[in-house]
């Protein structure tokens, strides 16, 4: 039935679809108390100023706030139906203790005092330092020093080498998708893990439920569970009204034996390897990293799995504290994060402003959506007319014609500031990656958009002079020279009704 709903309507129809049958009742109410109208158009537009100046005072994004007040000045009714659905961030009192209190039990895990000692090592490089203290501050992951690191531009090859790793697991097998789908993938997964299982290994599973709502059906899930596996629902889809529904899990974590990470842009389903085609050659990019930095990932998924569950599971059996080794130290530094919707402490989009804004000589951006607000578009341009590199690649086939017209939006003015735009040729890139000067490199599951810098949980690895950064930029150079250059002339010469919706997907693009 879920999956039926969900075939007909689509998540946003069939919330529109209810606001429709609202709006006719009231139309009619108006239509058969005409004489009452006047005192009705009133007191919704009284309605109205008040949700704006609600808003106006919010602790939220300048642009997500004129979005919506836009919205609401032009649709009075529509749009406070819209913002009492999806506007609002605010949590239940209980919830929000829920959240407080399994965060705060888990990260109290991530710092080891041995380990301290090597955020001090960073103290020569200020900006290295500064990134690593602020995650420490406000994201409470910590940095590791470490080059045990390696980058997949190629989620087939990735793919081969997690199943080798999962077949040698010993205790437990965290997975954390957004979207699974049937198929080679997940079928060859299952095989491994219905034998890990048998040997006494642990496996969790967490997966988003919107996400999975058109791949999955509940006898799916019923079989993975005959097998052993044990599942985490991550906010049940329910057609009603609520607060949350558009917070999703888009992390992506693989975690085995709390020795070995697999994380990056790709879900399980067989369009990541290309054993279907979609929209051409799909793109995307991964990491496989080991030792100290597997803490970072094993707490994050724990604290995750005890949110969904309502508990507070003792993590130290599921943790592995390797000792520093002084004597073959590296000046490399690996530093796994995640970010959260429920805060105002917005860690992805931060990260990726601190590389752009102290760039000396490039960076580099793969990101399948480019929809970004004035103040990432002034730091991109800005280092851009300082004679930095700047150099942006997204799809040339698209997933959402939609979304691809609001990030195409995007273009004009970052090209006027000095901005190097590409579109990927042979397909969709679903790479969400970000490099600079060969020192830093960021992959993981944020998109340059407003979903996953304010309303997705996500998930990243920053890495500091770590040898997969070289791998990173080859990537780059390579995708680059199968890519088409974007002119500024291609921005203009759309006709008339393509910019006209540009321009209206502009203003709201917060809203997308």
């Amino acid at each position: 039935m879920k999956k039926l709903l969900s075939k007909i309507f689509g998540f946003l129809a069939l919330t529109f679809f209810a606001i429709f049958i609202q709006l006719n009742w009231i139309i009619f109410w108006l239509y058969v108390l005409n004489e009452q109208y006047q005192y009705a158009s009133i007191g919704i537009h009284v309605l109205a100023i008040i949700i704006a100046f609600v808003i106006l005072n919010k602790k939220t994004q300048v642009y997500n706030k004129m979005s919506w007040m836009l919205f609401i000045v032009l649709m009075p009714i529509l749009g406070c139906m819209c913002y009492f659905i999806y506007g609002r961030s605010e949590l239940t009192k209980k919830t929000r203790e829920k959240l407080s209190k399994t965060h705060n039990y888990y990260k109290n895990f991530l710092v080891v005092n041995e380990y301290e000692k090597e955020l001090d090592k960073l103290k020569d490089n200020r900006n290295a330092h500064k990134i690593a203290q602020y995650m420490k501050n406000y994201g409470h992951y910590p940095i590791h020093q470490s080059d045990d690191i390696k980058y997949y531009e190629d989620i087939n090859a990735l793919f081969e080498e997690m199943i080798t790793d999962i077949e040698k697991a010993e205790k437990y097998i965290f997975i954390e998708f957004f979207i699974v789908d049937k198929g080679y993938m997940l079928d060859r997964l299952l095989s491994v893990l219905e034998k890990k299982i048998k040997q006494g290994v642990e496996v969790r599973f967490i997966y988003d439920d919107v996400g999975c709502i058109n791949t999955m059906k509940t006898k799916d899930w019923t079989r993975l569970a005959e097998l052993g596996i044990k599942f985490g629902k991550f906010n049940k889809f329910k057609p009603i009204i609520s607060v949350v529904m558009n917070n999703r899990d888009h992390r992506k974590n693989v975690v085995i034996d709390g020795k070995i990470t697999y994380t990056g842009g790709f879900n399980l389903a067989d369009e990541y390897i290309n054993k279907i085609e979609r929209f051409g050659h799909w793109k995307d990019a991964g990491v496989r990293f080991t030792g100290k930095p597997v803490i970072n990932s094993t707490v994050m998924f724990l604290e995750m799995w005890n949110f969904i569950k309502d508990t507070l599971e003792d993590p130290t059996p599921y943790i592995s504290y390797p000792k520093i080794d002084t004597k073959n130290a590296v000046d490399s530094y690996i530093l796994p994060y995640a970010d959260s919707p429920l805060d105002y402490e917005t860690v992805g989009e931060n990260i990726y402003l601190n590389l752009i804004n102290n760039a000396k000589k490039y960076v580099y951006i793969f990101t399948p959506y480019l929809i970004i607000d004035p103040e990432m578009t002034k730091a991109l341009t800005n280092t851009a007319k300082s004679g930095v590199d700047v150099r942006i690649v997204t799809p040339g086939i698209p997933d959402k014609k939609m979304i691809f017209l609001a990030t195409q939006s995007s273009y004009e003015p970052l090209i006027e500031g000095g901005v190097k735009i590409y579109q990927y040729k042979p397909g969709f890139l679903h790479s969400k990656c970000c490099i600079s000067d060969d020192k830093y490199g960021v992959v993981g599951t944020i998109n340059f958009d407003f979903r996953s810098f304010y309303l997705h949980y996500e998930s990243a690895v920053l890495m500091y002079k770590c040898s997969a950064i070289k791998q990173l930029k080859k990537d780059f150079i390579d995708t680059i020279a199968i890519s088409d250059k974007v002119t500024l002339e291609f921005t203009k010469r759309k006709d008339y009704l393509i910019r006209f919706l540009q321009s209206i997907l502009r203003a709201f693009a917060p809203l997308l």
